[in-house]
């Protein structure tokens, strides 16, 4: 059985490899949580949207009619770090929101380092522009849902490669 990296996980999450199924990345943010949902077996992501984040309360409520809807089997946040890879200001708050979605949802919670996440996804949404697709203004939340499903994707992929 295929283990999963010890610095993935949040506490008390469950060491074997990740079950089959749906998985929300969430690009935790303190005014935006961008949501994304991939599975293990494709090892693919798409954003999914975003959710409001104001005070350090959460949309609950948005949050709880996505994963009743997707029913996801785990959720993959993504750890915001320093580019060297230290943690941050706004990792204190990430790992309490950890704390509170895996309690909430009764789901494991794997973190994963999400350096440049945000870069990499401003850059897509550049590119796309630069194809032609500007059927609209881009806005702060398409980087963040797109963040998520990067965040997603690697920590799929890695994980699966263990």
């Amino acid at each position: 059985m295929t283990k999963s990296p010890p610095d993935n996980r949040a506490p008390g999450a469950d060491v074997c490899a990740p079950p089959p199924g749906i998985y929300f990345g969430i690009d935790f943010g303190a005014k935006r949580i961008g949501i994304a949902k991939g599975q293990n077996e494709t090892r693919t992501a798409s954003p999914l949207t975003t959710v409001r984040n104001i005070n350090d309360r959460p949309d609950w409520e948005h949050l709880d009619k996505l994963v009743t809807e997707w029913r996801p089997v785990g959720l993959v946040v993504g750890l915001p770090l320093t580019v060297d890879g230290a943690q941050q200001a706004l990792s204190g708050q990430c790992n309490s929101f950890c704390k509170k979605i895996g309690k909430r949802y009764g789901l494991p919670v794997y973190r994963c380092d999400e350096r440049f996440s945000s870069i990499e996804a401003s850059n897509i949404l550049a590119e796309n522009r630069k194809l032609g697709n500007r059927r609209r203004r881009v806005q702060r939340q398409d980087t963040d849902k797109i963040a998520a499903a990067i965040i997603l994707e690697n920590w799929l992929c890695g994980t699966m490669d263990q």
